[in-house]
């Protein structure tokens, strides 16, 4: 995902290999991540580049909720996850869903 948050355009496959290098299968890596909604695909020339479609906090958010989703002991999750917060962390979600009290 780091190269594609870096590039200045969609990558197509061929760019993505010279970032990543040899060692990965790149078309399987990025149909993968477009499979899952993680990047969209746009027509450039006879073939398709990539572009991610949110950035890495964004990616980090929705892995969270993708957990939540998974699990059938949702509030549990949220509550163990909130035991293990820092003092300061804890205040951040506690300010965001407290709207007017800032």
């Amino acid at each position: 995902m780091a190269i594609l948050w870096t590039a200045d355009t969609p990558r197509t496959p061929g760019r993505a290999r010279i970032a990543l290098g040899d060692g990965l299968a790149r078309t399987t890596i990025l149909t993968r991540l477009y499979e899952k909604g993680v990047v969209e695909r746009r027509r450039q020339g006879r073939g398709r580049a990539c572009c991610s479609v949110q950035d890495a906090p964004g990616l980090t958010a929705r892995r969270v909720h993708s957990g939540l989703d998974r699990d059938t002991g949702r509030e549990t999750v949220l509550a163990r996850f909130a035991a293990r917060l820092s003092p300061d962390d804890e205040r951040i979600p506690r300010d965001l869903l407290a709207p007017g009290e800032r």
